[in-house]
Formats: structure tokens, sequence, C-alpha cells
């Protein structure tokens, strides 16, 4: 067993340091170890093992074991392995040594930890604020249980400024962001340029955190979570919708019936497409390539009206319950389904003709933004990004999920890192999508859709989850909770990990290859900050009807 011959590694290291362990399946592992070998822990997993980091997760327990807990997980991508190293820290001084020197790329999740749960990652080196607005008060941590979900807080100062660092000698700073034409979100890069060359930046971002984890342990039930789940993102909501179903699923140790895992990936990689399109053609637009940009949301626009005719909805499709999916795919729908493949493939494949043989394209892309091996490494890049620099992952393949242990594809690689690598990289997945979903359709057998399940699931176990989105891969993580919902749930989207990137993807470039090189990790800055407005002010809250919001939208400025 894998999982196993990991932990028997651990403990030929650690020894007494390693508390207690469960291997609930031969690719999960939990280990509990004691805090004041985190640090060297994390460091022989991921340098020695040559382990993935994957996320860094903080949650009160206080009202279970009387601690705080803190989890860093990582993926062992070969053995198709998921762990978690975790520890209990006491409840009057939850402090616990940062890793982040030796896993830079805990770098945000540790501060993540601090502002929303009170926990100091001791020797932190960059311990700013992340998550909270400027003005919030210190000593007010959102994710604590004894925090009210709707909390407007006392002592909010709106005059609060964020710290940013200062530029280096030399060099101007140039605010790019939080609003800019070519963003659809709101984030903040301060670059520092010298002459026409970036030097260096900071980001402040966590602008529209929407705080749906703590929705989810104060007000949702484990089925009303996955509604809330896909709209973490506007493109990747079936993504986060399967993640938080698997991950309930993982630790309640149930598995949906074998036609809806089929369904599940169907669905999945319709969602890949329609992504993968959209976000070629915006990469082309963004260099001024508008033909293509047109051409491929003309190609993509039938796979939004087959998601339409499957689920009812273009986007978010309502897929996932606790052991299965809510809907079949009729005959008639597979038929039109398999028609829309045949066309879209034929169409694509003149696109991307026409795309690789344009050297004006290849010309603003090529060794721009680029990302080596060693940063994929350091910064736990992952998806189109880290493939586009020749390293091999895709959690399809390397842990596999719903049907995909049972279909056959190829994953896409580039060298170079680049954009142009990223480019190539999410052109050629459209084929690949395509011959899953058509085996999927040739394997998919008649029978149950969902499990029949009629007592409460146990409380106090933990589940993992991690499915491939188009950007990258979704990690949820889930501690199982009473009341028929969870005690935490932690969602990393995969912009999360790849914007930690972007000041060494622009350092020494050119200011106007800023966007392209943003642009070419495929930012969601809404599904990595993760509607009730509050007045800061007088404290007030309000809800918003329909009718308000649309009167809002469509008033005139005076």
């Amino acid at each position: 067993m894998i999982a196993r011959e990991t932990l028997n590694a651990l403990k030929t290291r650690f020894g007494p340091a390693l508390i207690r362990a469960d291997l609930p399946a031969d690719n999960r592992l939990f280990v509990w170890v004691l805090p004041e070998v985190v640090r060297d822990l994390s460091r022989y997993v991921f340098r020695d093992l040559d382990a993935r980091y994957v996320i860094s997760i903080g949650a009160d327990d206080r009202p279970f074991s009387g601690n705080y807990l803190v989890a860093h997980n990582f993926a062992f991508d070969r053995d198709h392995l998921l762990a978690s190293l975790l520890v209990h820290l006491p409840p009057d001084a939850p402090r616990i040594d940062s890793i982040t020197d030796v896993v830079p790329a805990a770098n945000w999740a540790e501060r993540e930890i601090r502002d929303l749960l009170g926990i100091e990652p001791v020797g932190h080196v960059q311990p700013k604020r992340l998550v909270l607005p400027d003005g919030w008060p210190d000593d007010v941590h959102p994710l604590r249980k004894d925090v009210p979900w709707n909390i407007a807080p006392a002592g909010f100062d709106p005059s609060r400024d964020y710290p940013f660092d200062p530029p280096p000698p030399g060099c101007t700073v140039v605010p790019f962001g939080p609003f800019h034409p070519t963003l659809d979100e709101p984030a903040h890069f301060r670059l520092f340029v010298e002459g026409e060359v970036v030097r260096g930046c900071e980001y402040r971002g966590f602008m529209v955190h929407r705080g749906i984890e703590k929705l989810a342990e104060s007000v949702l039930t484990y089925n009303e979570v996955p509604m809330a789940a896909e709209r973490i993102c506007g493109i990747c909501g079936c993504v986060h919708n399967v993640a938080y179903a698997q991950a309930v699923e993982s630790a309640a140790a149930i598995q949906a019936p074998p036609r809806a895992e089929y369904i599940r990936t169907i669905m999945l990689e319709i969602e890949r497409l329609h992504s993968h399109l959209l976000w070629v053609g915006l990469a082309c637009h963004i260099v001024g390539f508008d033909t293509l940009f047109m051409q491929s949301f003309r190609i993509r626009e039938p796979v939004m009206w087959i998601a339409e005719k499957i689920s009812g909805n273009r986007k978010t499709y309502a897929l996932c319950v606790i052991g299965g999916v809510r809907w079949d795919l009729t005959p008639d729908l597979q038929s039109e389904l398999r028609q829309v493949l045949d066309r879209l493939e034929s169409e694509w494949q003149t696109a991307v003709a026409a795309i690789r043989n344009d050297r004006n394209l290849q010309r603003r892309t090529r060794d721009v933004g680029v990302t080596p091996p060693a940063l994929v490494k350091d910064a736990a890049l992952i998806g189109p990004v880290a493939r586009a620099a020749g390293v091999d992952i895709d959690c399809r393949r390397d842990h596999p999920y719903a049907a995909y242990d049972r279909v056959a594809f190829d994953v896409v690689t580039h060298q170079g890192g680049d954009v142009w690598g990223r480019v190539v990289v999410r052109m050629l997945e459209v084929f690949e999508s395509i011959r899953i979903i058509r085996q999927c359709l040739d394997k998919m057998e008649p029978g149950p859709i969902q499990l029949s399940i009629t007592d409460d699931l146990p409380a106090g176990r933990l589940g993992l989850s991690s499915v491939e989105a188009p950007r990258g891969e979704s990690h949820h993580f889930v501690v199982t909770g009473e009341n028929q919902r969870p005690r935490r749930w932690r969602v990393r989207a995969p912009t999360y990990q790849n914007l930690q990137a972007i000041p060494a993807m622009i350092r020494d470039q050119q200011l106007a290859d800023m966007t392209i090189a943003l642009g070419s990790i495929d930012p969601c800055f809404s599904c990595t900050d993760r509607m009730e407005t509050i007045d800061i002010r007088s404290g007030t809250a309000r809800t918003w009807t329909q009718a308000e919001l649309l009167a809002q939208t469509r008033a005139r400025p005076e």
C-alpha cells in the first residue's frame, strides 16, 4: 500500500513525533504530528520525498477537541496519494512554526490562517494581512466558531491603509488595478517599473471575498453547499460542485453509482471545453487577434447550448448531491452531444492551424511570462501553467476520480513555460476532452444515478478531493459535522496558487506584457477570494431584493 509505505518513511525519520495516523484508503493519508516537528516534517515531505504542496488549512476545533487545528496538505502525484499533516494547537496560544521558508508555496495559506483564525505562523517571511480588509479590527477572526457569520465588527477603521513595500531604487510605481480595462474582476498589482521594464510587484487582492466557507459551516446543509460551491467561480462551477461532493463522500466512505460518475465526468469535460475555447479566444483578443477571438466564441456557443439542454442552464449545472447526481442523460441528449463534438472537433482543427501559423501571435507570447520548472515546484503551480513548463501533472490521471480511471487520454505538455506554451496546451486539451466524452458515452451503462442515504453522515471525519479544473487543480478539504453540515470546508482554487507566481513571471519583462502574462494563468479573482451588504460606519445590515438589484444595474449615472 502506497499510503502505508509513505507512513513508514515518516515513522523512520520522525518516530515518536508522529502521534497517530489514519489510512482510510490507499490513496489517502492523515498524520497527526507534534507542533515542534511540523516545519522539518514539511520540508522532508516537500523536498526529500518530492511531494507537491497543495494547501494549508486552519480550523477552530475548540468546541470538539478543545484545540485549534492546522493541516498541511501534500500530493504524491506519481503514487496517486493525497496526504495531510495535522497539528493540534492550544486554545490560549495558537502559534505554529511557519513552513514558508522551506515550502515557499505556503506563503498565502499561512497568512490566510492568521487573518481568519488568529493562528500565528511564527517566522513567516512576509507577515502581512492577506484576506481581511485594511480597516478590519486585528482581534476579530471570522472563522472562529464564536464569531457570527453575519458580523459587522465594531472598530472598523476605514482610514487604515495597507502597508505596501517601497519600490526599489530608480523605479516608479505603476498601479495596475484594482479596476482596469483588461480585468473583469478587482485586483491590485503595484508594479515597480524602471523605464518600460517591470522590476517587481506586490499584489493586494481579496476584494470580493464572500465568506462562503463560513456560510457552509453556519447556515447551509450538505446538499445545499454544492449550489453555493458552483457559484465560487463563473467558469469552473461544476469543478467546485463535484470537488465538494467528492470530499464529503470521501470523508463518509461512500461512492456514487457508476452512471453518476460517468455523468460527472462528461459535465466536467463539457465545462473544460467551453473554458478552453473562451480562454484561447480571450488570449487572442488581448494581443489584438480579434478574428480568432470571434471564431473561438462562435465555435464555443454550441457547447453552451448543449450544456443548457442537458442541465437547464448554460453554466451552473446544479449537478451533484452527496452520493450522486441530480439528473440523467437521455439517449436523445447523448446523440445530440455526439453531433456537437463532431462539429467542434472539425472546426477547432481549423482554428488551431490558424493560431499555430500566426507569427505575430507567437512573437507576442514566446518568452513572455516564463515559469521554469523550479518555480513550478517552489510555488506549487498547477494546470496549464505547470504543463506548459514541461511538468507532467494532471490530477485526472494522478488522483483519478469520477470515471477518469476508465477512460484513456493524454496529458498535454509543452516546453518553455511561456505564454505560448499555455496557448498550445489549452488548444490541444480540447481534443482530449472530446476524446474523453466520447469514451464516457460509449461505456456508460444503465443504472441508478443516486445512492439512497437514510442515515446522518458521521461527524468528525476528514475528506480530501482534488479535481482538475481548466485552470488547474481545485482542492477541497472537509471535516464532517453536526446538524447535516460540515464543521470546516476549505476551498483552494487553482488561481490561488498560480497568482502567487505573477511577480516572478513578469520580473524584468516589458510593462506592455503584463496583461497577457497575467491573462495567461486565466485568473479568477472571485474564486480565489472565495449578498448581504453592511454599512461599515453604522453597522446596519440590509438584504437587497431582486427588484432592487435589477434597478441598481439599470440605473443611469447622474
